[in-house]
């Protein structure tokens, strides 16, 4: 363990922010470095808890006190070391995941949990300053290869296992460049794309091949595939966004959050100067509470939005954690993010009747409040209104894979959620076919993409070899306890 009485001394502590009239005006991540000390005093915080519960918070089951200790000892080359034996991707969890690890924490059972997230990010930072982090390529070559179609989480951590495997590796991607939505869907103020592209450099020397702009199913066809590799890996995501088809759907300047995002994205790629929707000088609305609509709002900010109002149907969250979600679950409590802090309303508890607007151009939409009424959500009487509104961005979420070209040509059977149907080992019911992350387990969180990706890598492995010596973190019919 770590310092044994450092829960007693110290309390939690993040890094500050940077201030907001500075952060909005440019793209880079918002949060200030944390000195050496004060991180190694808050990995101290870990307790000698007994059953860390955080195990069971982390889908990818992370090595948490071990590491916690590493760092309060000043070892951070072991810390990361434990740190890359359960995740391929630390820089990518430490910055996005909404650490669930931290409302298992058992500290904060009774006190503020152990900065998990914190500690966990910096340990990788620090690594590749360090130059730590090198490319682990296999020994030997086993002959077989794998195609693995998606690249985002699930798919690189699939496509990183497999080639430390031994096994030929080859990613397809759809855009233009590697990532999913690391890439085009995270803003650059949640994570810099540099993080991303020094772990493909690091994938590419290990052997792990990128083919860009090869949509499947289309530009090559998915019998050409099977012929053509041993295995395949479906690893596309959910990206069947979720819609609200109500009068005035088809005037401009209605769109969908993946919409908006990837063009905001590609100007910070250097693509384009101005992303195709820019919105300075507009009222912005956003129907949806959750990251995705923090991620708009955040963007809409950077762009100089005149207006920012984000809604969402459900009511407002509690600020303490509600006596039906107790601990270790993963509470529904009000949580502002680095974009509400920048500014902008918050609206609960109301619906979108209709969006209107004039010659074919979006002006405003009519919201009314609702309320739950034996377990739906009803309009209150007398509570209508109308908003204005240039833009509205609907990040509502996603509902499973898009019924593409390649979903047809393989014929899989898709659950009641519109995910593609899978066995405890990933496996589909086509021999060799295997499908992990969003594309099975429907719309989830980073950690559990690419808790997926390894596990099903260690399944792809013992197909084409007999058996696995990589590692399968979690069965496919895994539910989450905290989140």
């Amino acid at each position: 363990m770590a310092d044994p009485r450092g829960f007693l001394k110290a309390d939690r502590e993040l890094p500050p922010r940077r201030p907001v009239d500075i952060r909005i005006r440019d793209w880079r991540e918002v949060y200030e470095e944390m000195g050496e000390d004060r991180l190694r005093t808050q990995a101290g915080r870990c307790m000698d808890c007994g059953i860390p519960f955080c195990h069971n918070g982390c889908p990818l089951g992370n090595l948490i006190p071990e590491w916690n200790d590493l760092v309060w000892q000043g070892d951070w080359q072991s810390a990361m070391e434990r740190l890359h034996a359960t995740n391929n991707f630390p820089e990518f969890t430490g910055r996005l995941c909404p650490a669930p690890c931290e409302t298992a924490c058992v500290l904060g059972i009774n006190a503020n949990p152990v900065t998990i997230k914190q500690v966990e990010v910096s340990i990788i930072d620090r690594a590749w300053e360090s130059g730590w982090v090198t490319p682990q390529p296999p020994d030997r070559l086993s002959g077989k290869s794998v195609a693995v179609v998606g690249s985002g989480p699930a798919g690189l951590a699939a496509a990183q296992q497999l080639a430390r495997a031994g096994h030929t590796v080859v990613v397809y991607e759809r855009a233009d460049r590697i990532g999913g939505l690391l890439r085009y869907g995270i803003p650059e103020f949640k994570m810099e794309k540099f993080h991303l592209d020094r772990r493909l450099e690091q994938m590419a020397a290990e052997g792990v091949r990128f083919r860009t702009g090869v949509e499947v199913g289309v530009d090559i066809t998915v019998d050409a595939l099977r012929k053509r590799y041993d295995s395949i890996v479906l690893a596309v995501g959910a990206t069947q966004w979720r819609d609200l088809p109500i009068p005035g759907r088809e005037l401009t300047g209605v769109y969908q959050a993946m919409e908006y995002l990837p063009g905001a994205n590609r100007v910070q790629e250097g693509d384009l100067e101005i992303a195709p929707i820019d919105v300075k000088d507009a009222h912005v609305v956003i129907i949806g509470g959750g990251d995705t609509g923090a991620d708009c709002l955040g963007t809409a900010h950077r762009q100089g939005a005149a207006s920012v109002t984000q809604l969402e149907i459900m009511p407002t969250p509690p600020d303490q954690r509600p006596g039906t979600q107790p601990w270790p679950t993963y509470p529904m409590v009000y949580r502002t993010s680095s974009a509400h802090e920048e500014g902008g309303d918050r609206m609960f508890s109301v619906s979108t009747t209709e969006f209107v607007g004039h010659e074919g151009r979006l002006t405003g939409m009519r919201i009314v409040e609702v309320q739950m009424s034996d377990g739906r959500f009803e309009p209150v009487a007398g509570t209508e209104r109308e908003l204005p509104a240039d833009y509205v961005f609907l990040a509502m979420g996603f509902t499973g894979p898009e019924r593409s070209p390649m979903v047809e040509q393989f014929d899989l059977p898709l659950d009641d959620r519109g995910a593609i149907e899978r066995a405890d080992d990933y496996a589909t019911a086509l021999d060799g076919i295997f499908v992990a992350g969003d594309a099975g387990r429907g719309q989830s969180l980073i950690v559990w993409a690419i808790a997926e990706g390894r596990a099903a890598a260690a399944s792809v492995d013992r197909y084409l070899s007999g058996e696995s010596n990589l590692p399968f973190p979690i069965p496919a019919t895994a539910r989450p306890l905290t989140v």
